[in-house]
């Protein structure tokens, strides 16, 4: 090649570099406003109280894909000044008590009163195959196409607290979206599930009468941290039951200490399925409210809950940080063939691991 052809070769290559620098510049910030934008778009429209957006929102809070959770860590800074403005409560119970029907009608009678309703349902996630069925829907099948609730299935996940790993996020983005009464449906596994107590205003455990949970009443646990029971599907032959049921376990509240709230739990009968007593959960629910809001134990709790969350991210955080550590998971490797072959004890195996920088 002549000289010259060269020259003018090398000056074009000198002149091309920044050019390509440039555009990679540019196509950088445009995929920033792109993000952005889209962003914008998710608050503005989760704001109007578009479903459609506030569903995705929450998919996004649910994922484990890092950039999903970074855009949804951007969406809930957004949506937080606009949250806390609802009543929260937490309704559990063992599987078969009635949670879904009673959480329909319960659902229907606010609805009537104008008021929207969004119930965030917990299914147990598969041990073995890790799936959830997620049919709440299904089983909630007036209430889902009321205009003025929103029901949202997750599956529990690895979570032991009876509530999906998620769920308290959900709860952000449900009160941004105008939502002023959040109903959490725990997946019902029994006296475990307390996680959802420290994400609630008002927790209701609902039982059974003539199924043996009477005699729970005595034990401390779930019970000493309910505001209310109600025995469900008091209607029928069962209605008799029902009532010698809520004779015991008032008697065995009495048992307990007086709240830091100052409200004494109630117990109530109800039949979701004929909607008769539900009434009576609404009146009771807005009794302790206003009692609580009056006392300002309702923002201490609130305050408490905030603080429990913040450490609880924390080590959430630390321990998903230990088992990613690429160095952690060879020395795991190795402890654990140790303690198969009888070398080393769990104990010791644990602090090496922790030692380990």
């Amino acid at each position: 090649m002549p000289a010259k052809n060269k020259s003018a070769l090398s000056q074009n290559e000198g002149v091309s570099k920044p050019e390509t620098t440039n555009k990679s510049a540019v196509e950088k910030i445009k995929s920033n406003r792109a993000k952005q934008d889209s962003v914008d778009r998710f608050v503005s429209q989760i704001l109007k109280g578009n479903i459609t957006f506030l569903s995705r929102a929450i998919t996004l809070v649910e994922s484990t894909n890092q950039k999903h959770q970074q855009k949804a860590n951007d969406i809930l800074e957004r949506c937080l000044p606009h949250a806390n403005h609802s009543v929260r409560i937490g309704i559990t119970g063992v599987p078969g008590v009635g949670k879904s029907t009673f959480i329909e009608s319960f659902g229907k009678h606010l609805t009537k009163q104008n008021k929207k309703v969004a119930v965030l349902a917990v299914d147990p996630s598969s041990s073995l195959h890790k799936g959830s069925i997620l049919g709440d829907k299904t089983r909630m099948e007036e209430l889902v196409t009321d205009k003025n609730a929103f029901i949202r299935p997750s599956p529990s996940g690895a979570s032991s607290g009876g509530v999906a790993q998620k769920t308290r996020e959900s709860i952000i983005l449900c009160e941004a979206a105008g939502f002023d009464t959040i109903i959490i449906e725990t997946v019902g596994v029994g006296q475990s599930e307390t996680v959802v107590h420290s994400m609630v205003d008002f927790f209701l455990l609902l039982k059974l009468a003539g199924a043996g949970d009477e005699l729970q009443g005595i034990k401390r646990g779930i019970i000493e941290m309910a505001d209310a029971i109600v025995i469900n599907k008091a209607d029928g032959e069962n209605k008799k039951n029902a009532k010698i049921a809520k004779v015991e376990f008032n008697r065995a509240l009495h048992l307990y200490p007086l709240k830091e709230s100052n409200w004494q739990p109630k117990v109530l009968t109800s039949s979701a399925l004929k909607s008769i007593g539900i009434d009576k959960v609404d009146e009771m629910i807005n009794e302790y409210i206003s009692l609580t809001k009056e006392n300002t134990y309702f923002k201490q709790k609130r305050n408490k809950q905030n603080k429990f969350w913040l450490l609880s991210t924390i080590e959430e955080q630390l321990k998903a940080d230990f088992y990613n550590n690429p160095l952690i998971k060879i020395a795991l490797s190795k402890e654990i063939k140790n303690l198969e072959n009888g070398k080393t004890t769990p104990f010791i195996a644990a602090k090496k691991l922790i030692n380990l920088k």
